[in-house]
């Protein structure tokens, strides 16, 4: 059975490099406090932060030379996490939401189907407005253009046509988003 060789850990895959992971050989270092030490060689900053009893975590690695700072590294990476996930949780994801309608719609119905398109723009969705034909009303398709033309005209001022109509199958499809 072979055994793994003693040496250096392995490198962290995710997150900022730390102590005996910084490559460079010089560092700009930050104390606990927020102070400015100065540019020093890593393995000196190393010492002084172990003696302090914290961690040398590499903060800019892009700057010349890298910033590092004396931080507690678990406590870091635990931060770094809950504002990552606070940051997705507080996206707002588009939602594609779907009105179904017929040709002959009825005023009343047509103004209830509209209040609901209004509502899905407002919070921000898609709309995807569906017009099904059935039997004989597929060879009046100029009846359901007129309807959709209707419903893009009524919602002009909230939204924009982000897909017109078009045939499919036997229904006819038109996506409206917010503007």
């Amino acid at each position: 059975m072979m055994r793994r060789p003693l040496g250096q850990p392995p490198m962290p895959l995710n997150g900022p490099r730390y102590n005996e992971f910084i490559q460079s050989p010089k560092v700009r270092v930050i104390d606990d406090e927020g102070e400015n030490l100065g540019v020093m060689f890593t393995r000196e900053a190393m010492e002084q932060a172990a003696a302090v009893g914290l961690d040398l975590v590499e903060v800019s690695p892009n700057a010349d030379p890298p910033v590092a700072k004396f931080l507690d590294i678990g406590k870091f990476k635990y931060e770094n996490q809950k504002k990552a996930n606070l940051a997705r949780k507080s996206q707002k994801t588009q939602e594609i939401k779907e009105i179904k309608m017929r040709p002959n719609i009825d005023d009343h119905d047509y103004e209830t189907k509209m209040k609901k398109i209004a509502e899905f723009i407002g919070e921000g969705d898609k709309v995807k407005v569906t017009l099904r034909f059935r039997g004989r009303e597929l060879s009046h398709g100029q009846l359901g253009m007129q309807l959709l033309q209707r419903v893009q005209a009524d919602t002009a001022e909230a939204a924009k046509v982000e897909m017109h109509p078009r045939m499919e199958g036997r229904q006819m499809l038109m996506v409206l988003s917010p503007r």
